[in-house]
């Protein structure tokens, strides 16, 4: 090998080398954020699941409230019109 050829490959194995702590950096970079989405995500599941305990097992000592009722159907209220399709063969008047 020639020395040309010796310092095409030392400059190759460099860019390579800078290139993977380039790539580790832009990860490494990215793990705060990674960190917190995760801690916010694990929060919301415990609110969540700590929200269905408390509503599946009520406290004994309060009273239990009363299913919600639907209101009253007003039947005074009179139902849309029918409509009837036209039995004469005429066409409607086109805009002009």
């Amino acid at each position: 090998m020639d020395g040309t050829a010796i310092i095409v490959i030392i400059l190759a194995i460099a860019g390579v080398v800078t290139l993977a702590i380039y790539v580790l950096k832009g990860v490494l970079d990215q793990l705060p954020d990674l960190f917190e989405s995760a801690r916010k995500a694990r929060d919301a599941w415990n609110e969540l699941t700590t929200k269905e305990d408390e509503t599946t097992q009520p406290d004994e000592t309060e009273e239990q409230s009363l299913p919600a009722i639907n209101p009253p159907v007003d039947d005074a209220e009179e139902p849309p019109p029918v409509v009837v399709p036209s039995t004469d063969d005429e066409e409607p008047p086109t805009a002009a």
